[in-house]
C-alpha cells in the first residue's frame, strides 16, 4: 500500500473508525463494501498502555481470525506477541480470547482468503483479487503475512457480523433518508 494511502487509513480509523466502534456503532459500519471490521484491544510491549487497532476479521471454525497487512512490523501485531491475551470489539458485541499465530498452509489458504473477502475493497489491497485468484497463485502471496487466530470463550455470529444481515437495513434506511431529502430539497 502507497504511504500516502496508509496515512489515509491511520486517519480514519484513529479519528472516525475506532470511535465508532467505541460508542457501539460497530455494526453500522460492517457490511461487505467496506469490510466486517474489529477493533483489537492491544496492551502495549513496552508502555503497558492500551491501545486500539481496527482490523477485518472472518470467524471460522469457532475462533476469530485476522490478518496484518503490515506483515510482522505493524506495532498491534508485536504487542500481541508479547501479550496474547486480548480483547475484541466486534460488530455484535465484545469478547475475551487468547491469540496464536497460525502456521498450517491449508487453514491460512481458506482463512487468508476469507479475510481477504470479508475485508470489501480493501481486499484488493494485496495487489489481487481475493474472489478470483487461484489457491496456488494465493498460497504464493500471503507466505509472510502473519494469520492470527483469536480463541474465545464461545462465540456465534451475530446480526452484524460477516454473516449477518443488519447492513441491508442500514443500506435501505440510508437509501430511504437520502431519496427523502432529496424529494424535499
Amino acid at each position: 500500500m502507497p504511504p500516502m494511502m496508509r496515512k489515509i487509513f491511520w486517519f480514519l480509523n484513529k479519528f472516525f473508525m475506532i470511535p465508532m466502534f467505541r460508542l457501539g456503532m460497530g455494526g453500522i459500519m460492517s457490511n461487505p463494501f467496506s469490510g466486517y471490521i474489529m477493533v483489537l484491544k492491544v496492551v502495549g510491549r513496552k508502555s503497558g498502555k492500551l491501545r486500539y487497532a481496527p482490523v477485518n476479521y472472518a470467524i471460522y471454525q469457532g475462533s476469530v481470525w485476522c490478518i496484518s497487512g503490515g506483515r510482522k512490523t505493524s506495532d498491534w501485531y508485536k504487542n500481541l506477541l508479547a501479550n496474547p491475551a486480548i480483547e475484541m470489539i466486534m460488530p455484535g458485541g465484545a469478547i475475551y480470547g487468547q491469540v496464536s499465530e497460525e502456521n498450517d498452509p491449508e487453514t491460512r489458504r481458506i482463512v487468508i482468503r476469507q479475510v481477504l473477502k470479508n475485508a470489501g475493497f480493501a481486499g484488493f489491497f494485496e495487489g489481487y483479487n481475493p474472489w478470483k485468484i487461484s489457491d496456488e497463485e494465493m498460497h504464493s502471496k500471503i507466505g509472510d503475512i502473519p494469520l492470527l487466530k483469536i480463541t474465545p470463550i464461545g462465540i456465534g455470529n451475530g446480526a452484524s457480523d460477516p454473516s449477518g444481515w443488519a447492513w441491508i437495513s442500514v443500506l435501505v434506511v440510508t437509501i430511504l433518508l437520502i431519496l427523502l431529502l432529496i424529494v424535499l430539497l
